[in-house]
């Protein structure tokens, strides 16, 4: 009975020893990436946002972190790629006649 007992401990010790090691490869593609910038802001908005951090009980960092991350997931595609276009028209000219046309060959319309 006193063996069963430590066998089923060092059984569950094991058992949670393989799933952590199994499920920490999982873990890291879980990890966001994260980009480290420094900006400069005026001193009047540096102090409103202090002041609404702090009313929310968060860090100055934390809330313009998680301010920045709602506004790029506000944005959708449409609107993202409408920017893209309108400030690098790559790829945002026509093709000329014999370009088209062999274009159209090409497809076989």
């Amino acid at each position: 009975m006193f063996f069963e007992k430590i066998d089923r401990n060092i059984l569950s010790i094991l058992y949670t020893f393989y799933f952590f090691v199994k499920n920490i490869a999982i873990m890291k593609t879980l990890i966001v990436e994260k980009k480290r910038k420094n900006i400069d802001i005026p001193i009047h908005t540096f102090r409103s946002l202090s002041i609404r951090a702090a009313s929310e009980g968060q860090s100055l960092k934390s809330f313009i972190e998680n301010l920045l991350v709602m506004e790029a997931n506000a944005m959708s595609d449409e609107e993202l790629y409408h920017l893209l276009v309108k400030n690098k028209p790559q790829g945002n000219e026509y093709l000329n006649e014999t370009e088209q046309n062999d274009f159209e060959n090409w497809l076989g319309i």
